[in-house]
Order: structure tokens, then sequence, then C-alpha cells
């Protein structure tokens, strides 16, 4: 598990960082994380700027979703019995191929030698496949994760990987957004997509690099059953504990109908009227509420009473998704994203650690799979309803739909989950997992 003669006190603020498969496991978190939101966010403006079409942009999610839900369920089965550096290098060098091969083909369609819907048709199967190897990349890395550091600390330690995640989503888009908009000046004849992908390829690289240097991480299970029954043994402990399934549910819901990032291009460029380096700094100053507020949450935990802080947090997530909808001045937006950001980092911490504590390590691989299907991928079914609501409700309508059935989903969930309001950190950490069901 965790390097032994390092154990620390919980109150130790860098207790985690002292342990040196978490922080190359960080450095793989940080430089991927800040690549893959440079890209997201260039994409998803270049296609824009391309086709004008809100339709497009919701393709952007549902050609990664359906890969990442569709073998999530086998790709954590494949993480139990398998050993994880080993597959964490596939997956790299497979996300590292893809990104140079948008990269190149985006850089052909500025050369004018490759028609609009060829590009189109080849970033899709691109992002296809990310969402195939992202089906097997979040459980390998969420047991690289479990196993880099001892329990008492899994608080600490999701703090500062929730921090590295947030702070690379500051600076990814950031970095995506001005360098798409002023690398011509900086420049001359170089594109804003060229020289994104440049960056991104590098990031890649370095992250695949990070990975190489990790231990190598055995086999958490040998298989005494068949493949279904191990898969439906991770399900049935996710819905048999009301805590996970209620927590999962929540961020399904929340993200799936209040997420608004797949919408931000078309605010940028029709609503708000701030170009691409609008869209980067709108990007980015979500990510930024929500690193300063982990930053916080390193020295004052959000998890005296995580249960009903996960719903105070989700609902002010849905209140500041609303007044996003509402506002015409930049200004006013970016506080709204910026307190979004705040909120979610609060929930995504609490939800982080509720799973590590409840998960059995043999069931890590398969229990991270349907947490993915429920968390990871509510991301890109949000940008596919995104996108399709704007088509056929109006953008601004879309994003107040999706604030207020946010809101109906923390009042349904309060009601039902009224019990587990008092619990505590420690209630959690001492209970039997299918005990804590309050």
């Amino acid at each position: 598990m965790a390097e032994e003669g390092h154990s620390q006190p919980r109150t130790d603020s860098f207790a985690a960082l002292r342990f040196k498969d978490f922080r190359s496991y960080l450095g793989v978190r940080f430089f991927f994380t800040f690549a893959y939101q440079m890209q997201t966010t260039v994409l998803g403006f270049y296609i824009y700027e391309l086709t004008h079409s809100t339709v497009n942009i919701a393709l952007i999610g549902l050609s990664e979703v359906i890969p990442a839900v569709g073998i999530a369920l086998y790709g954590g089965y494949l993480a139990d019995k398998s050993e994880k550096r080993k597959m964490l290098l596939f997956i790299f060098a497979g996300v590292l191929l893809s990104s140079i091969t948008m990269g190149v083909v985006t850089l052909h369609n500025f050369s004018g030698s490759i028609q609009t819907h060829w590009i189109l048709v080849t970033i899709y199967a691109m992002i296809f496949s990310n969402g195939v190897a992202r089906a097997f990349y979040g459980p390998s890395a969420f047991i690289v994760y479990s196993n880099s550091v001892p329990r008492e600390i899994y608080p600490n330690a999701s703090t500062w990987s929730s921090s590295a995640w947030q702070m690379a989503s500051i600076l990814g888009p950031l970095t995506g957004g001005l360098l798409y908009g002023f690398s011509g000046r900086i420049i001359p004849g170089l594109t804003g997509i060229t020289a994104n992908f440049a960056v991104i390829v590098l990031f890649m690289a370095i992250s695949l690099v990070l990975v190489y240097r990790l231990r190598k991480y055995p086999p958490t299970f040998v298989p005494k059953e068949n493949i279904w029954k191990s898969l439906s043994a991770g399900l049935n402990f996710v819905f048999t504990n009301k805590m996970m399934l209620y927590a999962m549910a929540l961020d399904l819901f929340s993200v799936l109908f209040g997420g608004v990032v797949a919408l931000l291009p078309v605010f940028a460029l029709d609503i708000l009227h701030v170009g691409s380096e609008g869209l980067g700094i709108m990007r980015m100053v979500s990510s930024l509420g929500a690193a300063l507020t982990m930053i916080t949450m390193v020295r004052f935990s959000p998890m005296n009473r995580p249960w009903r802080n996960l719903l105070i947090a989700v609902a002010g997530f849905g209140i500041s998704i609303v007044g996003f909808g509402l506002s015409h001045v930049f200004a006013i937006s970016l506080i709204f994203l910026f307190l979004q950001g705040a909120f979610d980092s609060v929930s995504v911490i609490i939800r982080g650690t509720i799973m590590q504590l409840l998960t059995p390590d043999e069931m890590r691989g398969r229990v991270s799979a349907v947490n993915q299907m429920f968390i990871s991928s509510s991301n890109e079914f949000g940008d596919f309803e995104s996108g399709m609501a704007a088509k056929y409700l109006g953008t601004v309508p879309a994003v107040i739909f999706g604030g207020c059935v946010t809101l109906g989903v923390v009042t349904f969930t309060f009601f039902n989950t009224r019990k587990m309001l008092p619990l505590t950190l420690s209630d959690i950490h001492k209970a039997e997992p299918e005990k804590v069901e309050g």
C-alpha cells in the first residue's frame, strides 16, 4: 500500500505529499488535466467557429461518453485483476496518439487541404477513442491513488488531488483561450488551434513519463467466478449502500442538468461578446473558485458534517447556475462562475472521501467504474443535454432550467436522507459500508 515509515498525523496538512507515489500520481493528474482542459476548451470553440451549431457542440460530449459508459464496468473489472502501471502506460500512449492526430488534422484544415466535414469526423473519432481510454483510466488511477497513501489520510489526499485537478483546470482553459486568440500575433502565421495542440501533446508526453515513474500495482483480486458475477458485485455494492448511491445520484443529476461548460462558447461569441480570450477566462474563473476553496479546505475541512455540507454545496451550485443564466454582464457572469466552482469543489471533496472510505480494497476498480458511469460521464451527458436544450429552448432558458432542476434534486434528496445529516466523518470511517445507510 503506502510507503512504510511515513505515517503522519491527520493534522499534518502535507501528509499525503510525503509519499513518493502519491506525488507522481499528483503530477500525472495535473499535467493530464491541464492538457485535457485545454483540448476541451479549444475544440468546443473551434467547432462552434466552424459550424455555429450547438448540436455539433453537443456531439463532442456524446462521442466521448458512449464508450466511457458502455465499457466502464469492464474497465473496472480489468483494473482490479491487472497490473495498474502497465495499464496506465498503454492508456496514456493511446491518448497521446489521439491528440497528435487531432493536431495534425486541424493544422491541415487551416491550409485548406481537408474539408470541414472530414475534420469533424476525425475529431469525433478521436474523442470516441479518448472515451474508450477513459473507461480504463478512471478505475486504474483510482486504485493507484487509493494505495499510494494510508486510509487515515484519505481526506488530506483527496484535498490535494482535487486541488491539483482544479489548478490545472484554471491554467488549462486560460492558456488555451489566450493562445487561441493571441498566438498569431506572437508568431505570424501560427494558428490558435495549432499552438494549443503543441502544448497539449507536450503535456500528454510528460504525463506518460510520470506514469512510468510509478511503482507496479499488482492485481487486487483473482476472479473466482465468471465476469458477469464479478461485474454485478460492484453494482450491487453501490446500489445497496444508501450514502454512496445518493452521493452519486446527486452529482449525476446536478451536472447532467446544471452544467454550462458546453454552452460557454455560445455565451462567449453570441451573448457576452468576449471572444476566445473571454471563453478562456470563463473556463478559468470557475476552476479558480474551486481551487481557492480547496486550498482553504486543506486547513478547514468540510467533513465535520459531510452529508449536510454536501447538500448545501449542491444547492449553492444550482443557485449559481441560475444566476449565470440570468446575467448578461461579463463581470457578473464571472462572479457566478466563480461561485459555481467553489460550491462544486466542496461536493467533490466530500464525495471523494466518502467513496474512498466505504469501498473495500478488492472492489475499488469495479466501484470506481460504477462511479465513472454516474459522475465522470455525467459531464459529457450534461454537455449533450445542454447543447440539445439550447437548440430547442434557447441558450439562456436552457441554463436557467438546468439550475432549477438541480435545486429540485437537492430538495428531493434532503427529504429522503434526513437521517444522514448528523453523521460525522468518524461515524462513516468506523462503520461497515453496508451499515452506513442512515
